[in-house]
């Protein structure tokens, strides 16, 4: 209850992204040639193919050989920055289109997509994590697939009770495990998620002894 109130008062203070907005920016950004993949809430929503929550902001991942045409697209829509920046992601702001959130990564010659963490790690994801189709207000965009959703949640941070509800549509719907920390646990009433959470763990150990 805490955090749907705390998240009722930053709604209140936010633009919100609606689905049209997201065809506007993405119609801009395409028109110049850049490729774009959707992450966050409204990459799990166009992997589902309907919008099932309100959403604070748009996540895109751009490679960074393309972030100073996208900085130039976003200008001249009218976004303006927000808060700090630095080379591996970027915040700009919209009066009226919202939020929008840009992850900055780089391709090797695999194809891999390498983000670099705050601590200096870096994280490849393989070709097959941009490989996700999904659909947003009957406009196809490009976004993480379902997998590197969950494994993108499961790291660096507190998932949210917005985050967990993320996770389980996708495992629902794509039959994607969901490691424990992303499994929203529910008490004895609720015995239909409770039961697949349970299932999940299992099958998540069960992998890891296969590997050991």
């Amino acid at each position: 209850l805490a955090e749907e109130l705390l998240l009722s008062v930053e709604h209140s203070k936010r633009v919100l992204v609606n689905a049209a907005s997201v065809v506007t920016v993405l119609g801009a950004i395409e028109s110049a040639g850049i490729p774009v993949w959707i992450d966050g809430g409204w990459g799990v929503d166009a992997l589902l193919e309907k919008q099932t929550r309100k959403h604070l902001d748009l996540d895109l991942i751009v490679a960074h050989d393309h972030v100073s045409l996208l900085r130039s697209v976003l200008s001249g829509l009218g976004f303006s920055a927000a808060g700090q920046e630095n080379p591996e992601n970027f915040v700009v702001e919209h009066p009226s289109l919202g939020s929008v959130d840009v992850h900055a990564i780089e391709f090797d010659a695999r194809g891999y997509g390498v983000f670099s963490l705050p601590d200096g790690r870096r994280w490849p994801l393989p070709p097959s994590a941009f490989a996700g189709r999904g659909t947003i207000a009957s406009r196809v965009v490009m976004c993480l697939s379902a997998e590197a959703q969950v494994h993108c949640h499961g790291q660096g941070y507190e998932p949210s009770a917005t985050d967990l509800q993320d996770m389980e549509h996708l495992q629902q719907r794509f039959g994607v495990v969901l490691p424990l920390g992303l499994c929203r646990q529910k008490d004895s009433s609720d015995k239909g998620t409770t039961a697949s959470c349970v299932t999940t763990s299992l099958v998540a150990l069960e992998a890891t002894a296969g590997c050991s």
